[in-house]
């Protein structure tokens, strides 16, 4: 099935932003569909075997790789980057890709490069997912990108004031059977048909609506909607049971129009989420535990942080939001929402090989970067004023 040529614009625009070749990117509905496409064009050509990622995620960053006949094995991440940390990373003949996860956005690159070398030291693939950047690969140190495949996101809560769209990067450099494969795969996706194309229409009048229900209300209603698949939830309730709620499919004329026009105001959006990541960071370096993979400013889906324990992190939370401040606990707990059965998703909570990230987990607490600074700056004497600092 040939590109449609709305697509056309949108891929054009991913490849000016990373300095890339158009025909290397293609769209998909959620950025979880081309991540299933991508691993299951990956068993199908290397067999059963391991996807190495990490819990400090959404379930639907694991989803896909369920529904793809591999298996999840969980690597500890670096405080610094809240990605697999290269130093304990361990990889094998089993290994069939290892995901380098740019968490709220931060991008490492030294730690990118070498995460893409432990994969191929044993044949597999680096999978990048820029869930939370869209258009931003973590690149070698002539500019090449490192990953194989790079997944981005448009959808709920992310870098741009979209809610649904996804985008994939093939590496030109890939193996060449596997790169066929995959572009067949992705190139031969239906477009979401017209129930789902009026469930993304909808779906801002929808939450306005349910926002102002109350919470039991705005449940059943919800549950109801999704039931018919009038409702297209963020995560759906099989998205924490090890599957997906749809085949993979191409997003509508209309999601596209979307994503192109949050690509044209990009530049303007991740300057200011820079702007006020970078005076979080002045106020809150030294009063808090703030990712160092951050850097002086970056452009955050959101700011995290992590405090002194578990139950400061709670207390925060709730003395910032009864503030009347949008504070998160994203990803809080691992897997989040949390998976209904973890052995489905080969997770043992408690694993002591997983002690640095379920410590992360417990202490997370991250701050909106869509408020300007100002806003930033009374989240920043907040924050400090709970700690006494």
């Amino acid at each position: 099935m040939s590109r449609h040529p709305q697509d056309a614009t949108a891929t054009r625009m991913l490849a000016d932003r990373t300095g890339t070749d158009p025909a290397d990117w293609f769209l998909v509905f959620k950025a979880r569909y081309g991540m299933e496409v991508v691993f299951r064009a990956l068993a199908e050509a290397r067999g059963p075997g391991d996807v190495v990622t990490q819990v400090f995620t959404c379930s639907t960053a694991v989803d896909p790789v369920l529904v793809a006949g591999l298996r999840p094995v969980y690597a500890e991440v670096s405080p610094a980057t809240v990605a697999i940390d290269p130093d304990r990373l361990a990889v094998g003949p089993d290994t069939r890709a290892v995901v380098l996860q740019n968490t709220f956005g931060i991008v490492d690159e030294p730690a990118a490069r070498r995460l893409r070398d432990a994969a191929r030291s044993v044949g597999a693939l680096l999978v990048e997912d820029s869930a939370h950047c869209v258009g931003r690969l973590a690149r070698d140190a002539d500019g090449t990108p490192v990953a194989d495949v790079s997944f981005h996101s448009f959808g709920v809560e992310k870098l741009l004031p979209t809610r649904f769209g996804g985008a994939v990067w093939v590496s030109p450099a890939l193996d060449p059977a596997l790169r066929a494969a995959t572009v067949a795969a992705l190139d031969a996706l239906p477009v979401v048909g017209p129930r789902l194309d009026l469930a993304a229409r909808s779906f801002r009048t929808q939450v306005r609506v349910l926002n102002r229900l109350p919470g039991a209300a705005a449940g059943k209603v919800r549950g109801a909607l999704t039931a018919v698949g009038a409702y297209e939830p963020a995560i759906a309730p099989v998205e924490n049971r090890g599957g997906l709620a749809h085949p993979p499919q191409r997003p509508s004329a209309w999601v596209v129009d979307r994503m192109v026009d949050a690509l044209r105001s990009s530049g303007d959006t991740e300057a200011r989420r820079a702007d006020t990541v970078a005076e979080y960071v002045r106020g809150l370096s030294g009063v808090v535990e703030v990712p160092a993979g951050i850097g002086e400013r970056a452009p955050l889906v959101r700011f995290p942080f992590f405090a002194p324990d578990a139950a400061t992190a709670d207390r925060l939370l709730a003395e910032l939001t009864a503030a009347g401040f949008y504070v998160g606990k994203r990803y809080r707990p691992a897997l989040v929402p949390g998976p209904g059965d973890p052995a489905v998703y080969e997770y043992t909570p408690g694993d002591d090989a997983l002690a640095t990230t379920e410590d992360l987990v417990a202490r997370v607490v991250n701050l909106p970067t869509t408020v300007g600074v100002a806003t930033a700056r009374r989240l920043v004497e907040a924050v400090r004023s709970a700690l006494g600092a």
